[in-house]
């Protein structure tokens, strides 16, 4: 099985040598031969976050490439059932999928890639997002679920998804799934070591905490974060203005009393108003402040992060990439167990990626930005590339 699966731009992205290794180091190699061996179902759980709407056995049928074995004998050869499917990705798991994932996602965007860098630095964005999984007991008690008028609750479960993309390329390079209880904030800390210097990191202001900011810059990269500028939000003590209309504040939290005996941050913050229309309805129009950590005019205007800023939105498509078009819409993960709930969700960051690093690299070779890039189309061709023979030739064995 595992000589004939075709996978087109899958195999291209993550090569069957990879998938070997890291199943290999999860420990969930097969003990014996299987007509369902570890790696095409690790190349299956990415098929599936390729083919959301099809059945185990219509996935599995695109991905084997009408076995046409040298032996001989694949008239004979039947795919097997869904229940042999299902306990199959059952012994895989989720871990190797995760694995796979962090050995390749990487930030796409060269040096001349438009889109991809602000102020000198690659922009990339955090953000989180909510997936609908299957109402089972096992997957209602793991995740949780909001709660609705009247004491009712949501429909499903919910898994929350914290991700890191370049806001050029669209291309998620980590991630981290927890449980709908689970905020934001709290599970981007732990995405923080992607982060590195060259990096100028956007974020909404649901994320700002003291704690956070300081761990955020600790990491070497510059961070650009909206923050709250009502009376619930920081209270930056005025340092200095600068010539571009920003000026220069320090941070330090009032409680508790150790913590004011910490350093002070330096801070830059930026606010500005964008006329939205919303003065003609009688309202007042938006208002923005950025904190930044950089603090020389001259090395970043205001004007320019302003700008940069607004490229934050671009994980906010990245999102609908996966939920809306990769995984169609209002349709709920498949998964009846957390752990496949897991393994289904990591294929579908890995099919993403794929389909992004597909994108990235037409878009250079035609000299294009990478959003003028149709993800529609890419997805379809990348549907259109997996059931085409002879992806690599049998082992001999």
């Amino acid at each position: 099985m595992s000589d004939v699966v075709s996978v087109g731009v899958l195999t291209r992205v993550f090569p069957p040598g990879l998938v070997d290794e890291v199943v290999e180091l999860a420990g969930r190699t097969q003990q014996r031969h299987r007509a369902l061996p570890a790696r095409v179902m690790a190349y299956f759980a990415i098929g599936m976050g390729l083919y959301s709407e099809g059945s185990y056995e219509d996935v599995l049928a695109q991905l084997t490439d009408g076995l046409a074995w040298a032996s001989g004998w694949a008239e004979e050869y039947r795919l097997p059932g869904k229940s042999a499917i299902f306990q199959a990705r059952q012994r895989l798991g989720s871990q190797p999928l995760a694995e796979l994932f962090a050995r390749v996602a990487r930030p796409l965007g060269g040096p001349d890639t438009p889109g991809v860098w602000a102020a000198g630095r690659r922009l990339v964005a955090i953000d989180g997002t909510c997936l609908d999984v299957a109402d089972t007991p096992a997957n209602d008690e793991h995740f949780g679920r909001p709660g609705v008028n009247k004491g009712e609750k949501s429909a499903f479960p919910l898994a929350r998804v914290v991700a890191l993309a370049e806001c050029g390329t669209h291309a998620v390079f980590a991630a981290k799934i927890g449980t709908y209880s689970e905020s934001e904030a709290t599970l981007a800390e732990s995405l923080l070591p992607s982060l590195e210097p060259g990096m100028l990191l956007t974020a909404d202001r649901g994320f700002f905490s003291y704690a956070l900011w300081r761990k955020a810059s600790a990491t070497g990269a510059d961070l650009l974060w909206r923050i709250r500028a009502d009376r619930a939000g920081p209270k930056p003590e005025h340092v200095g203005d600068l010539e571009d209309g920003s000026w220069l504040a320090h941070l330090r939290r009032s409680a508790p009393a150790s913590a004011r005996r910490e350093k002070p941050m330096l801070v830059r913050v930026i606010d500005y108003t964008i006329d939205d229309g919303r003065h003609e309805n009688g309202r007042e129009p938006t208002t923005y402040r950025l904190f930044t950590t950089l603090t020389d005019p001259d090395q970043a205007p205001a004007t320019e992060l302003a700008l940069a800023y607004a490229q934050r939105w671009e994980i906010e498509n990245t999102f609908d990439e996966l939920k809306t078009h990769q995984r169609g819409p209002r349709v709920v993960l498949r998964s009846k167990t957390p752990d496949l709930v897991l393994q289904e969700t990591w294929g579908y960051l890995c099919c993403h990626y794929a389909i992004r690093s597909l994108m990235t690299d037409a878009a250079e070779h035609s000299g294009h930005d990478p959003d003028r890039v149709s993800f529609t189309a890419a997805l379809r061709i990348g549907r259109q590339s997996v059931p085409q023979q002879g992806a690599f030739p049998p082992s001999g064995s």
